[in-house]
């Protein structure tokens, strides 16, 4: 039965406070032993009252807030957007990550929410099917609010202090799929290219082109400014990435890069130089049809039929892709990022450094691109000892 009778140990503040002349707050004291509605034996009941009298002469009393959850987020965001800097994209995740914790925590006051409550949901999100990634995202954004919370002094304790995402071993099958990412071989890729130009719509040719022989990431590509482009020197400068969640061509952002790494000089070869050339003088002729209605901000793969001289969006560059790989009947699962694995793969086997193929990628540290890389370092070993035991 659980101890409420709280006249006995409010008696025993008010005689702990004489003995240090009203020295405390004894209002607080009071209030909290209020709040706390039951204990499991007289012992804890006293032992509270004495920790909280304890806290008050220390000066290290904290009155925790009745903040509730769904508010200190909304709070929480703007906070952490302006202290980081961090680019809507990343916003957008968080927003996702903390959808997937009000279910359990909207309504509740943050100081209520322990660590059993918080552990729960990250496997109730687990039985729910969501994978690892996704609870690992929603965990990482769970501690950055718990901890602003504490930082800010409105919680004690931060409830994900030793929280942990469950995850389920994997069969040797199933790292080995996850270890290396499907891409395009070389003869699959020239299969995709030549489809490309045979059946391909406006910029397909083009775009599957650059994306496969520089690696840049498709929000790079469609960012892509003709000034970015040194027909000279033959390189392409990645200075900005491309941001519209909305899918609507007219309203799109131009941001910083992914990352500091992410702002490069790519060395590209004769033909896709030679290939950006001949678009740009198409795009010329038609700048110079249609005048003033061409949205002429210098893009490169700018739309040419509709919403003229605004950038494709990245789901087309998507979309297309699909229709192209199901006419050349290859993997529809493959999608523009894969490109850049593809490309990881041609330098690989041209012998080029992983740490060049990183700088050249734009990362600092990936462990896809290794184990692509790996993979195919490691197949060219297998066949040269092949060839070397079958000429010995």
């Amino acid at each position: 039965m659980k101890y409420v009778n709280h006249m006995e140990f409010q008696r025993k503040s008010f005689q702990v406070s004489e003995l240090f002349k009203g020295g405390y707050n004894m209002q607080k004291i009071l209030q909290e032993l209020k709040v706390k509605s039951g204990f499991n034996t007289k012992q804890k009941a006293e032992e509270f009252a004495a920790t909280l009298i304890h806290e008050l002469n220390q000066g290290t009393y904290l009155e925790e807030t009745d903040k509730i959850f769904s508010d200190f987020t909304k709070e929480w965001l703007p906070v952490y957007s302006e202290a980081k800097d961090v680019k809507p994209g990343t916003i957008r995740v968080r927003e996702h990550e903390i959808s997937k914790l009000l279910p359990y925590f909207s309504q509740l006051k943050l100081k209520d929410i322990n660590r059993k409550m918080y552990q729960d949901a990250l496997n109730d999100l687990k039985d729910q099917g969501y994978s690892d990634s996704t609870r690992d995202g929603v965990n990482h954004t769970g501690r950055m609010i718990f901890r602003k919370a504490l930082e800010l002094e409105l919680i004690k304790k931060d409830p994900t202090e030793f929280a942990y995402v469950k995850k389920d071993k994997k069969t040797i099958e199933q790292l080995e799929e996850e270890e290396v990412p499907k891409y395009l071989e070389k003869e699959e890729l020239a299969l995709f290219l030549n489809t490309a130009k045979e059946h391909g719509l406006e910029h397909d040719y083009l775009m599957y082109l650059v994306l496969s022989y520089t690696g840049i990431r498709v929000g790079e590509l469609v960012a892509l400014k003709w000034k970015d482009v040194d027909f000279v020197n033959h390189t392409i400068s990645i200075t900005k990435t491309y941001y519209n969640p909305s899918n609507n061509a007219l309203k799109f952002q131009l941001v910083t890069p992914k990352t500091r790494k992410s702002r490069r000089k790519i060395i590209v070869d004769e033909e896709v130089i030679e290939a950006l050339k001949e678009h740009k003088k198409v795009q010329e002729r038609v700048i110079e049809r249609l005048g003033t209605i061409y949205f002429n901000h210098d893009f490169i793969f700018a739309k040419m039929e509709r919403q003229f001289g605004y950038p494709i969006i990245i789901k087309n560059v998507r979309d297309r892709m699909k229709r192209l790989l199901r006419i050349a009947s290859l993997n529809e699962d493959l999608t523009p990022h894969s490109l850049r694995h593809t490309h990881t793969s041609l330098l690989a086997e041209a012998g080029v450094s992983l740490e060049q193929i990183m700088d050249r990628l734009g990362h600092t540290n990936d462990q896809i691109t290794k184990n692509v890389y790996l993979h195919v370092t490691q197949e060219m070993k297998k066949e040269a000892s092949l060839k070397s035991s079958l000429n010995s």
